[in-house]
């Protein structure tokens, strides 16, 4: 109060409310950025793991959202295991009931007289941040400056709320409230929506009842319509998530509804009957919001199955086949944790790469019998390739925002690299190859029998690199980097041989050989590049590894005298990592 001078007008009195809002908020987002961060893969085990049935998934819901202070990240989390058929009947249901409770727990704890907790929090939570560059250490320091910073703005939300019971202007605001509750619902329900924290604007309440701005009738509606707010917050954010990852939220906005609708008549008299836990005014509102979600459990946890019957009615699941090109592992539930997002980036990756894979196997298949129609379709799957590349890439984006330690750095950009050289070959196979083949289709021409079967072979060992490249890729094995890296050197070795074959059939004569010479090799012109690009995911691994000066393997590291006796003795060509 201090701070706003002895007769602090209207707009001081809201800018200031304002500011202790927006510090609020931000707090709550860092206790939550902090434990995701610190505990964030073990809380999504557990949430996991406790899937069984109703109740141990109800206790989950409690757990995880009493820690992470946010049941719309616990929804998002729901969201994305149910999506993923993780969830099994109602148990998903059931955890978003619990949710509710779990932040009525720590509203229970923050709304108490800990003056002393908030300076402690900071100065504790500032030393762990700086005592660190990255680790656990920094994120538990986040933890704590978030929650210091909560319990600094709700003082001073108290402090700017105190004189607004005396400022003539605002009361002309908070009267029309106090005589129309119904108002005041749908504000805060429009606000915790619009916020994405349920926990804030229940402490917002408090604080203004506290301050006595607000009656107990209208402090107890705006729990009530935080309580509304905070199940539309996850449904209107899986908004474009298959239905299965939607029904949950929708039963939990069903059951807030009704449970809304049922309290509306009694906000009166809800006052007197929670005043005999309390009658201070903090209290009384965060009984409210305790009471109205031990209700709602004790409700609707013996009826989660027609719930999610009825869920299942209003959303259910299309009937068209699943779009090839639509992500199915990028988590968004996950972003907070890093760790977790990238491992779900390098799944979906691997997705990525298999559709690759088909088009480069469907390739030769076009060239060896003319298909038409086939050479169509891969043309037609480079387009899902092009939007899986564009999903991995955004995701990784917003991976990105959240702060990443030197390991998940390395991580993202071995994710963002091979991903990218993953959209060059389905490119290359798209534009390059298939206008080869329908030149080859269109002009009735026709390879070789020699000359087909070293195509087929340099093209199986291609496809075999794509593989080995997808192992690496995953696995990080420095002893695999090295034998793809060396295959990228027989394979520069085999296109010499191939390409002499070729011309020595040209100067044979053959017919076959002459007609075709262009198109035989800029086929294996392209799959040379379709394999640099495959043995691009080897150089950091071996660079980490130490094994790399400049672009080349360490002499210790040469091919060997088979390699060696292939190349022609040419120590300098046949080195593995020459590009």
């Amino acid at each position: 109060a201090m701070m706003m001078g002895a007769n602090p007008g209207a707009t001081e009195l809201l800018l200031n409310l304002a500011a202790g809002i927006a510090l609020l908020l931000w707090g709550v987002r860092m206790v939550r950025t902090g434990m995701t961060r610190a505990f964030g893969a073990q809380l999504r085990r557990y949430m996991s793991g406790a899937l069984r049935n109703r109740f141990s998934a109800f206790l989950a819901g409690i757990g995880v959202t009493a820690l992470l202070q946010s049941s719309t990240a616990t929804a998002m989390i729901v969201s994305s295991f149910a999506g993923r058929g993780l969830i099994v009947g109602g148990a998903a249901i059931a955890v978003l009931l619990g949710a509710g409770i779990g932040t009525s727990i720590t509203a229970q704890y923050l709304s108490l007289d800990l003056h002393w907790l908030g300076p402690l929090a900071l100065i504790l939570g500032v030393i762990g941040f700086f005592a660190s560059e990255s680790g656990m250490p920094r994120h538990v320091g986040r933890l704590l400056i978030g929650l210091g910073l909560m319990l600094l703005s709700l003082e001073m939300i108290i402090a700017a709320s105190t004189p607004m019971r005396d400022a003539p202007g605002l009361a002309v605001v908070l009267q029309p409230l106090e005589r129309e509750p119904l108002l005041g619902v749908l504000i805060f329900a429009l606000l915790t929506w619009l916020s994405h924290a349920s926990l804030a604007t229940v402490l917002l309440a408090a604080s203004l009842a506290k301050a006595g701005t607000v009656d107990a009738t209208l402090a107890v509606a705006l729990v009530v319509g935080a309580n509304l707010g905070t199940a539309i917050s996850p449904l209107v954010a899986s908004a474009g998530q298959p239905p299965a990852a939607r029904r949950a939220q929708l039963a939990n906005l069903i059951a807030r509804v009704i449970a809304t609708l049922a309290v509306l008549p009694f906000l009166a008299q809800l006052p007197q009957w929670l005043g005999y836990a309390s009658s201070d005014a903090t209290r009384l509102a965060v009984n409210a919001h305790t009471a109205f979600n031990l209700a709602l459990a004790l409700i609707f946890l013996p009826l989660v199955a027609p719930l999610e019957k009825l869920a299942r009615r209003l959303l259910p699941d299309p009937p068209a086949a699943e779009n090839a090109a639509k992500p199915r592992y990028l988590d968004k539930s996950a972003l907070d944790t890093p760790s977790v997002a990238l491992a779900a980036a390098a799944r979906e990756t691997l997705r990525l790469s298999d559709a690759v894979s088909r088009m480069l196997d469907d390739t030769m298949t076009v060239f060896s019998r003319d298909d038409a129609k086939l050479a169509k379709a891969v043309e037609q799957a480079d387009d899902t390739v092009d939007g899986l590349h564009e999903a991995i890439k955004l995701y990784l984006t917003e991976i990105s925002k959240h702060g990443l330690d030197e390991a998940e750095s390395r991580r993202y950009v071995d994710v963002l690299t091979f991903t990218t050289n993953l959209e060059h070959i389905g490119d290359i196979i798209d534009k390059n190859l298939m206008e080869l083949a329908q030149k080859k289709i269109k002009n009735k021409l026709a390879f070789s029998k020699e000359g087909l079967g070293e195509l087929t072979g340099f093209h199986h060992r291609v496809a075999a690199n794509l593989q080995m490249a997808c192992n690496l890729f995953m696995s990080g094995d420095v002893k695999l980097a090295r034998q793809l890296l060396q295959e990228k050197a027989d394979l520069r070795a085999a296109e010499q041989l191939a390409a002499e074959s070729h011309y020595q059939r040209i100067r044979d004569g053959r017919t076959e050989s002459i007609e075709t010479s262009s198109i035989h090799l800029d086929i294996i012109r392209d799959l040379k590049r379709i394999n640099s690009h495959l043995t691009a995911v080897a150089y950091p691994i071996l660079e980490q590894a130490g094994e790399l000066t400049a672009t080349r393997l360490r002499a210790d590291e040469r091919p060997d005298t088979t390699s060696q006796q292939l190349l022609g003795g040419n120590s300098k060509t046949g080195r593995a990592g020459v590009a």
